[in-house]
């Protein structure tokens, strides 16, 4: 009779840990017990050492750093990092017809995985356990990306069957395939990698889809209990564009609320440009929104977090993808999240509120609301007793975090991407002592170098010469 492989137990102690639980409990010497891949116990460090300690397999004392949930990055365009920088300055029309659409529809699977161990690497170095994928045409390559990476995912392939402008060599595709392709996708790579891999259906934009695979892709969703990731009231000329076409008062939120597509299981995007009345649309039918404030300040405009906030919306950060903003860094983005909050107030109402997205909220769009978010909230987003061990262990002795007076406070507007010391997902480490522990990276790095130059050589992207290079 084959025996039952134990479990190996891990015993954290002499940390503080942040456990985003629903009573906010903050151990200021805490212990926390992993047991296989999921949270055993947690307490203070004394009945924890004095409980375990002779169980532990591995015992860290981790001298006063701090302990967090994994962070969730919830827009990330993971197939576009082999783009940085192919599209910075230039304007909107130049920015997808000119560099992205050529790069996208140039790109091959292979591309796809190489672009997507690039990107986890950098997701990992920043603390991230599990991200919401936003859309790109291989999900396989991005599926045996993500299960060497060891992080959580949520793959969604871009998906249209209608549009204008798109690449000669990019054909649209027929709802019937948009809507088969997604469900061998679903079938092939969902609950893969131990469980780490979630496929959603995806919309890359009304502009996009037609209304059969608007309703088509919602109810294959609701059928197969997963969800969507569409890009939602991006730009002003989207909302018009579906007034003049649609015949609706407002735009793309009143659009989806007078079809049905807006529920639980809708994770919008952005949703920069939308009123009061789409706000009430958004709260009523639970609807998720992923704010990305690097992305949005650079070519969207500011969208009404705090609003959307006030009116029950639970709201995640994302990165989006490296040609929107460069930088894949969920700590970046915490920062800035709540400086443009802050700074939108002044400029809209004529007077400044210092208080608006505090430091504790900030903390909670990148872990529980990330994790409602993903539809997986009774799994991570907190540090609990039988949710999986997801977490991160940031190392405040810097010069960036010293002195810690207020632990919530010096992670949201202190912590920078170098003070991540280890990232665990799923009870395993991903990356200890600032070592990725799961891809060797410097040979991902001389992979993504040498695909990139040839993806760009491919695309026939033209990049113009800034200065007078010699």
């Amino acid at each position: 009779m084959e025996k039952t492989k134990k479990c190996s137990i891990v015993l954290l102690y002499n940390a503080v840990i942040v456990t985003v639980d629903s009573d906010d409990r903050v151990f200021r010497n805490g212990g926390l017990i992993v047991e296989g891949d999921k949270i055993k116990a947690i307490g203070q460090s004394s009945q924890i050492l004095n409980e375990f300690s002779d169980s532990a397999d591995e015992i860290l004392d981790l001298q006063g750093r701090i302990l967090l949930p994994g962070f969730i990055n919830t827009h990330v365009h993971t197939s576009q990092q082999l783009a940085r920088g192919i599209a910075d300055d230039v304007d909107l029309v130049t920015w997808l017809h000119g560099r992205i659409w050529p790069y996208e529809s140039n790109m091959t699977e292979e591309d796809s995985y190489i672009s997507t161990l690039l990107c986890g690497i950098e997701l990992i170095h920043s603390g991230v356990t599990c991200f919401a994928e936003a859309g790109g045409q291989h999900v396989s390559g991005m599926a045996r990306a993500v299960e060497l990476l060891g992080i959580r995912a949520c793959l969604t392939q871009s998906t249209m069957d209608s549009g204008q402008g798109l690449p000669a060599n990019w054909s649209i595709h027929t709802t019937d395939y948009c809507i088969q392709s997604q469900k061998n996708l679903y079938n092939k790579h969902h609950g893969t990698a131990d469980g780490r891999i979630k496929v959603w259906f995806g919309l890359r934009q009304i502009m996009n889809a037609t209304d059969r695979l608007l309703l088509e892709t919602r109810d294959a969703a609701r059928e197969l209990k997963t969800g969507i990731h569409m890009h939602v009231a991006e730009i002003p000329y989207e909302n018009q564009l579906v007034m003049d076409t649609r015949d609706v008062a407002h735009g793309t939120v009143t659009y989806l609320e007078k079809i049905g597509l807006l529920q639980r299981n809708l994770l919008a995007a952005h949703s920069v440009w939308v009123n009061d009345a789409e706000i009430g649309f958004l709260s009523r039918a639970g609807v998720k929104v992923s704010h990305c404030p690097a992305a949005a300040m650079r070519m969207l405009g500011f969208a009404p977090v705090k609003e959307m906030l006030d009116a029950g919306i639970c709201v995640s950060l994302g990165t989006d993808g490296a040609p929107s903003n460069n930088r894949m860094s969920i700590v970046d983005e915490m920062y800035l999240a709540s400086l443009i909050n802050k700074g939108r107030e002044a400029h809209t109402k004529g007077t400044t509120n210092p208080t608006a997205l505090p430091a504790e909220m900030v903390l909670k769009l990148v872990t529980i609301n990330g994790a409602k978010s993903v539809l997986q909230d009774n799994e991570i987003g907190s540090l609990e007793v039988g949710k999986k061990a997801d977490m991160v262990i940031i190392n405040p002795f810097s010069w960036s975090m010293v002195p810690v007076h207020d632990h919530i406070s010096s992670l949201v507007y202190c912590m920078r991407t170098e003070n991540i010391d280890s990232v665990m997902c799923n009870g395993r480490w991903v990356m200890k002592n600032q070592k990725i522990m799961t891809v060797n990276e410097g040979e991902v790095i001389l992979l993504a170098q040498r695909a990139s130059s040839e993806l760009v050589k491919r695309a026939g992207i033209t990049l113009t010469n800034r200065m007078n290079v010699l």
